[in-house]
Formats: C-alpha cells, structure tokens, sequence
C-alpha cells in the first residue's frame, strides 16, 4: 500500500510526513511518499492534499506543476481510492473560494470558502489555536473521535457547505466554524491533524486504515 502526500511547495511538510509515517507504521499501512510527479500520484492507493497560506496561492501552486492539477482531480474522482485534504487542502475541495479573489477549486464537497466572521466582535480573525470539535456525522476516519475532543486551528477562512450532511464536524467560535467535511471517498480537516495529538494521531490512522 502506498500513501502519497501531495508536494507543491505549499509549506513544510516535515510534521505531516513524521506524523503518516509514524502511523503507517503502528498500522503496518504501507509506504508514505511525499511527491509532486503526478504519476506517483496516480499509483498512490491513498492520497492527501495539504495546504497552507491562502486559497489562490495554493490553486496557483498546484497549476504550477505540469500535471498534478489532473492527477488530483484523478485521484478524487476514482471511487475507492481515499482522499484526504488538510486545512487549505480541504478548503480546495470546495466548489470556490473567495479569499482574495474568486477562484474555482475542485467541486468535489459542493461549498464556498469565506472569511471567518464570528457573531463574538472580539474574537479575534485568524482563528488560531486548541479548539473542541462538535462531532455530527459519521464516517470510518471519525472512529474514536468524539465531541470534545481538541484540534489545533490556524485559518481565516472556512468552507461553507451546500449540503449540510457533507459536514461532520465543526467547532464553536462566534458561530459554527467547519472543522471536518467528508462525501464518498474524499475527506477533509481544517485543522492541522498532525499538530492536533492524539485526536490527529487517531485520525491519521484511521484514514490509513480505511478500505471504502
């Protein structure tokens, strides 16, 4: 089994390759490749799409390599592969963002990226830092993880879905803030899952784990 994590020069991956690693180990889940060959990324039997910094820098850094925009796309819509994006990751699955400007992203959650605007005036945008998630949804990568449990966010924007079913999970900040979105084989966290302990670790694991 190979897990190839998504390399677009879209911040240090360091944390999140220690982090499958260490997991695809206590799982006996394969091998994890970080790449940006779009073929590595078409033999991966999963897949993740990380991100940081702002939407259309990310769109833009993907663009950037000749082919990988296709073979994400690719890996997303081949049903029965896992896919997993990670805070801008998972906001690039939207069907836009509007973080500076407008741009398409992947239209594989239906959904729309928008500035963080709490109900609270003084909470402060980013919103950065330990946070509990509020669990709704069911799905095989939320095995163990429960309400009350602590994520570690760092974000300005949040994904907005269409359909309410597509969100898991979401946490309390002047309002409900998206925190985990999932559809078919494609699953996604605006947190940082390998800066959020043991509720990361066990998420990692158990995307690895996971057989649709």
């Amino acid at each position: 089994m190979l897990t190839v994590l998504i390399d677009y020069d879209s911040g240090n991956l360091h944390s999140a390759r220690k982090a499958f690693e260490r997991m695809a180990r206590e799982e006996d889940a394969g091998a994890i490749l970080v790449s940006s060959r779009p073929e590595d990324v078409a033999r991966a039997d999963r897949v993740v799409l990380p991100g940081d910094g702002a939407f259309p820098a990310c769109r833009r850094g993907l663009r950037g390599y000749e082919g990988l925009d296709e073979a994400v796309l690719e890996a997303i819509d081949r049903h029965g592969r896992p896919f997993m994006g990670i805070c801008v990751g998972m906001q690039m699955l939207a069907t836009r963002g509007l973080e500076y400007e407008e741009v398409a992203g992947f239209d594989a959650i239906g959904g729309t990226v928008r500035r963080i605007e709490p109900d609270d005036r003084t909470l402060k945008v980013p919103h950065m830092g330990w946070n509990d998630l509020v669990v709704t949804g069911a799905h095989p990568v939320l095995e163990g993880v429960q309400t009350g449990d602590h994520a570690y966010f760092v974000h300005s924007y949040q994904m907005e879905v269409d359909e309410p079913a597509d969100r898991l999970a979401h946490v309390e900040y002047g309002g409900p803030v998206t925190a985990i979105v999932g559809r078919d084989t494609v699953i996604g966290t605006q947190f940082h899952p390998e800066k959020s302990q043991r509720t990361g670790l066990r998420l990692i694991g158990n995307f690895l784990r996971w057989t649709p």
